[in-house]
């Protein structure tokens, strides 16, 4: 993914703005065309397109709602499906392996 296209959302955070969705769209169209800026004789097609990608981002959005992270947290909401590991616990490729009884 290019590095110069941020992130609107993460799981659980409010979505979008407007404005921040139109110029997710145009870094988008800008990255898709090789343009910083159209040619006055391109400007329509770049303004439409612009257009189309937010109001397609913004029906995403509002599709997959506000799942994610900021659910029911509830303690003991998660025991029993994996003992011994809590949920805050992580383990990298590089952490060594758990020790065996």
């Amino acid at each position: 993914m290019c590095r110069s296209i941020k992130r609107l959302r993460n799981p659980g955070q409010p979505a979008a703005t407007p404005e921040e969705i139109s110029a997710a769209a145009l870094q988008f169209v800008r990255k898709i065309s090789g343009y910083h800026h159209p040619s006055e004789a391109n400007r329509e097609s770049f303004d439409a397109a612009i257009a189309e990608i937010s109001a397609v981002s913004q029906r995403l959005l509002e599709s997959i709602g506000n799942r994610g992270r900021n659910q029911d947290r509830s303690p003991g909401r998660d025991q029993g499906r994996n003992p011994g590991r809590s949920s805050d616990a992580v383990r990298t490729q590089f952490d060594a392996p758990p020790p065996r009884d």
